[in-house]
């Protein structure tokens, strides 16, 4: 049986509430929306970690950030934890990266053969939170309301740049890949294409912020909070975001908003490109794809911007996944990230039950067909705006956070969608407060995940400050191409190079 081609596409800091079933009918996304009709759609689907580095290492893992220690986004992600890219490697799979993973640490690669750009973002430690100063802001790199602010249209900015080179170099690896799909010893293929956008600042080109000018869905469905009735993490949030510094008017949210918009339909164009190259090179028909987000965006709902928080808007993500002998569906029930890895083994024939006993997902091919899931969704937060560990239980119809130094929070979403009313202090739901709080206990060592957080931080804040100092070697990727192996070169056959290098054949 032949093993189908896999095709990953993560994008940055989508918010899954704008998928409740594919794309939204406001957004003008037709390469996705098109997507979208050939795939299994997951509505609820949540991040691992509501952080890019966190998410990331956990979507490739299956693991949550507890277990790899990726706490935050300058925490190392070590070598031998097995991502899909291992698993599927092992199984004989091409695996090749364009794009973002954020990977701090000086192995850059995790399993993947080859990487085709360098990443956006640092890879060493010099983001690094500390608990033992609660409440200070880093203002070298902590987010600011700046992003807010200064939305706006641009022709170019360096995440365009970034993305531009992403998608650039994924379709010329695809049609690379599609000349080696008719030899008898080729290798099914796993690419992943992971972008930055609609990732802050919201800035857009014009031909695409000019597609939402005047749209209903520039207005938050909930307006600003008053700071001193947030929940204490979301003030922590706010003070991480040097909110006192910056005033911000309806305008400005409006503007953010819409180049946030903006910024989905420019990658959706890129979306199309690369399935317009699967068509081309006839690829498609053997090919899964699955396309989602490391985690979401407040985008000014409640007051709050970005993510780090469990609120739907940062922590929902989009899930979709099509591909031959895929039948279409509306998934409702509440998935995760994690769920990505086995998924992926299972859908290319592969058997991970060897660190099956270490993989907090599960493989949602059974919910593909109309089974049931059996176990709640989790998410662990750890990160920057943090003075503790956050966990969280997503089960049934219900959201539970918790926080060793937090008040509760427990929300039904079904009758409060906008998780409004926290029923943790509301007598009636004691003892269904009781019993998250005692699956949360169950699940986790509050106390050790503290201590090792903590621990974390102080080791790499003497680790950062000592590579600093003196001759600096960065662990940042550098793509490396063989000059001499490409295009046309004196130790090849002229002829025999223009034959092969044209594909398809005929019309």
């Amino acid at each position: 049986m032949t093993r189908p081609n896999i095709l990953i596409i993560v994008v940055d800091q989508l918010n899954g509430t704008l998928f409740p079933d594919g794309p939204a009918e406001f957004i003008h996304a037709p390469h996705l929306k098109g997507l979208a009709k050939r795939s299994v759609r997951f509505a609820k689907t949540y991040t691992a970690s509501p952080l890019c580095a966190p998410a990331r290492a956990s979507l490739m893992s299956g693991q949550l950030p507890s277990r790899t220690r990726v706490y935050d986004n300058a925490a190392e992600f070590v070598s031998d934890i097995p991502t899909y890219a291992h698993h599927l490697r092992r199984a004989g799979y091409y695996t090749g990266l364009s794009g973002k993973m954020h990977f701090v640490g000086p192995d850059q690669m995790h399993g993947f053969e080859e990487r085709l750009t360098t990443d956006i973002y640092p890879a060493d430690f010099g983001w690094t939170p500390d608990y033992r100063k609660p409440d200070e802001r880093i203002d070298w790199w902590y987010h600011t309301l700046g992003s807010v602010t200064g939305a706006g249209v641009a022709e170019i900015t360096n995440q365009m740049e970034y993305d531009d080179e992403v998608a650039f170099h994924a379709r010329q690896k695809l049609y690379q890949l599609s000349r080696e799909q008719d030899e008898q010893s080729r290798r099914p293929w796993c690419l992943t294409v992971s972008f930055t956008h609609p990732h802050d600042p919201y800035v857009a080109r014009r031909k695409y912020w000019d597609l939402y000018e005047g749209s209903e869905a520039l207005e938050p469905a909930v307006g600003e909070i008053a700071f001193d009735d947030h929940d204490p993490h979301s003030q922590r949030l706010l003070r991480a975001c040097d909110h006192k510094a910056f005033e911000i008017t309806p305008d400005q949210v409006r503007r953010a908003r819409q180049g946030y918009l903006a910024n989905i339909s420019y990658i959706d164009d890129k979306v199309g490109e690369i399935l317009d190259v699967l068509r081309a090179t006839r690829m498609l028909d053997d090919t899964i794809i699955v396309f989602t987000s490391d985690h979401g965006d407040m985008l000014g709902e409640r007051g709050l911007w970005f993510k780090m928080n469990f609120f739907e808007g940062s922590a929902r993500v989009p899930l979709m996944i099509a591909g031959k002998g895929i039948v279409p569906r509306l998934v409702e029930e509440p998935v995760s990230t994690l769920d990505v890895t086995p998924t992926l083994a299972s859908l290319g024939g592969i058997d991970i039950a060897e660190v099956l006993p270490w993989t907090d997902g599960e493989d949602l091919t059974p919910l593909m067909q109309g089974a049931t899931r059996q176990n709640p969704v989790f998410m662990e937060y750890a990160a920057e705006g943090s003075n503790a560990p956050l966990v969280c239980i997503r089960e049934g119809k219900y959201k539970f956070v918790h926080c060793e130094i937090d008040p509760a929070q427990l929300f039904d979403l079904e009758s409060d969608p906008h998780e409004l009313e926290n029923l943790a202090g509301d007598a009636g739901h004691a003892k269904l407060l009781a019993d998250f709080t005692a699956k949360a206990q169950a699940r986790w060592n509050m106390a050790a995940f503290d201590a090792a957080v903590r621990e974390s931080q102080a080791r790499r804040w003497v680790v950062y400050e000592a590579l600093r100092n003196g001759a600096y070697y960065p662990w940042d990727y550098q793509p490396l191409q063989k000059a001499s192996e490409r295009y046309m070169r004196n130790h090849m056959d002229l002829n025999v190079l223009e034959e092969n290098a044209r594909y398809p054949r005929g019309e």
